[in-house]
């Protein structure tokens, strides 16, 4: 990078900042991305919490974490709704408890349940009242100003995708566990947080300290080669 790279310059009329960023050797570059490999190779899914608290600062730098996420034309089309309140976890347990008895008493085909057999899930959500924490993600189909006027968002399931991703490897980091919980349709969600019209729930995620102790599906991922192809 040249010394002279001026911090800030206006590009197509719109001001631009220089880009800084540290660059690793070729053996850092190797260690360093194969680290982090093999620390996000031991996240999994957890339906067993732990009553211990996790603090609201934590839980705020985690949020703050997956909303450096990229957005179509940087609208960042979304909203991190963090629950700790027992009432409304409670309330939120009820309804999802109603659409998940639906679900497996009909709505899923024979061929879906026996694929979920092996994770163990049944109707019951205790999960949602024993974390400390849920975090329902909402994504913004489109945004209102302060008058009420609506203007466009766009890519927004790729772009509230993208930044659920980074909070699951957020909360990760943090040594939390969670768990991907998406209750069909997730309606009542709009309606026990009162959300605005523009918003529709997208992920709830139970967040917190893993129960000691807690068990997982003793299950595998994908090899490299099953989830790749290279074109060299």
């Amino acid at each position: 990078m040249s010394i002279a790279a001026e911090k800030k310059i206006v590009i197509n009329g719109y001001k631009h900042t220089l880009f800084e960023s540290g660059s690793l050797s070729k053996e850092e570059l190797l260690k360093t991305s194969n680290q982090f490999f093999e620390h996000l190779d031991k996240r999994r899914s957890v339906r067993d919490f732990s009553d211990r608290e996790v603090s609201k600062k934590a839980i705020e730098n985690i949020i703050k974490s997956a909303s450096t996420a990229p957005s179509g034309a940087h609208k960042q089309p979304w909203t991190f709704c963090a629950i700790s309140n027992s009432e409304l976890k409670s309330k939120i347990r009820e309804a999802a408890e109603v659409e998940e008895q639906e679900n497996y008493s009909g709505r899923m085909s024979e061929s879906w349940l026996r694929d979920l057999a092996p994770l163990g899930t049944t109707m019951e959500k205790p999960f949602l009242e024993e974390a400390p924490w849920l975090i329902v993600v909402f994504k913004k189909v489109y945004q209102l100003d302060e008058t009420g006027a609506k203007h466009n968002n766009y890519y927004v399931n790729e772009s509230v995708g993208i930044a659920c991703g980074m909070l699951i490897t957020a909360i990760h980091n943090a040594g939390l566990v969670t768990l991907t919980h998406t209750p069909s349709p997730m309606n009542f969600l709009n309606k026990v947080l009162e959300r605005p019209s523009n918003e529709r729930a997208y992920l709830l995620l139970p967040v917190g300290y893993a129960k000691d102790p807690a068990y997982v599906p003793d299950i595998e991922r994908k090899e490299l080669d099953e989830v790749s192809q290279f074109y060299e």
